[in-house]
């Protein structure tokens, strides 16, 4: 039998967990910004480490389809058939030279970033089986997206130079079925570890943060592709061998609470504006029309620029020295205010 008896046990007693336990998430409620990651990771934290060499068993219970095969985002084709499929155990690697050889061990969150060092590098999280020479092909490059690709995957996994704003480089870009899932990883990642993450070496972040364009990008997967069956599938399965979740996909909307370019910001009417900062570049994203007024003030509230663009415009230049400011973007009733700090 796959399973050992201690997975078995565990799945035994996870299966009554089906959803969090009741009072899980309390600490968190109400919470919003940096105060709402804090309390995240104190309820999170302290999960049950595995080694490296259960995590191919752990697999079989976080990864495996309703017809018992891999469930392998880097394969897959949903809603299609995908080019190939992985058995557990017979097709775990060995030695490969080509795709739809064998699968491995995935780190999503390229283990180079954090020095390899556990937890996190068994964390189940952001760990998932995939194809061996896939998994070769992305290597330690972030994820990103791609409009030329260098090279792509049988299921339309891209490898090429970054053409999201804000973004350069080389970087993996994933389907699309699976881009929230990745999102949803990443922020757990930036919530679990949150002690640990200015000692990190990561291409998406600087200073234990993300990266201005990779956290507008990942908030753009997060919503495009919401949380799934399998997702939440997976969460449980993954609570009942380590003992915690991703607060991400039991509670989505905590994603915008936290790094929405809102958290934190009183001053927002509902709106449709997806505005970002970076490079001295404001990058706008709106579904309305008409002009937009921005306005850049001081935390004390002073106004230092005002700026009138039309219903077209997509990047402003917006030149800022070091300090935090609020930006305002309004077009018509609508108003979108977020924080810089340079």
């Amino acid at each position: 039998m796959y399973r050992s008896v201690v997975f078995a046990c565990l799945m035994l007693v996870g299966s009554a967990q089906a959803q969090p336990p009741a009072g899980y998430y309390d600490p968190a409620q109400g919470l919003s910004g940096p105060a709402l990651r804090q309390a995240l990771y104190e309820i999170i934290n302290d999960h049950t480490v595995i080694t490296y060499s259960m995590l191919w068993e752990a697999f079989y219970e976080t990864d495996r389809k309703p017809d018992g095969t891999v469930w392998d985002m880097y394969s897959d084709v949903p809603g299609g058939t995908p080019p190939y499929s992985f058995q557990f155990v017979s097709d775990q690697c060995g030695t490969y030279n080509s795709e739809g050889d064998c699968f491995n061990r995935e780190h999503s969150f390229p283990q180079s970033w954090f020095s390899g060092a556990l937890p996190m590098n068994t964390e189940l999280f952001h760990l998932y089986p995939t194809d061996a020479w896939v998994n070769q092909k992305r290597a330690n490059w972030p994820y990103g997206q791609v409009t030329a690709p260098t090279w792509t995957s049988n299921n339309g996994s891209k490898l090429g130079p970054c053409s999201y704003p804000g973004c350069s480089g080389t970087v993996f870009e994933p389907i699309d079925a699976y881009k929230g899932d990745l999102a949803r990883g990443y922020f757990y990642m930036l919530t679990r570890y949150l002690p640990n993450l200015t000692t990190w070496s990561c291409p998406m972040m600087a200073n234990g943060e993300f990266l201005p364009w990779a956290e507008a990008m990942l908030i753009d997967w997060h919503l495009q592709d919401p949380v799934s069956p399998k997702e939440v599938a997976r969460n449980n399965s993954v609570f009942a061998i380590q003992g915690n979740r991703n607060p991400y996909i039991d509670n989505p909307q905590w994603v915008q609470s936290i790094w929405g370019p809102t958290a934190n910001v009183i001053d927002h009417v509902r709106t449709t504006e997806r505005n970002w900062w970076s490079a001295d570049i404001l990058h706008m994203r709106s579904q309305s029309t008409g002009t937009a007024n921005i306005v850049v003030r001081d935390l004390a509230g002073r106004t230092l620029q005002q700026i009138t663009v039309g219903p077209d415009a997509t990047e402003v230049p917006l030149p800022l020295g070091e300090g935090a400011y609020l930006i305002t973007v309004e077009r018509g009733a609508e108003r979108s205010t977020f924080r810089v700090v340079r």
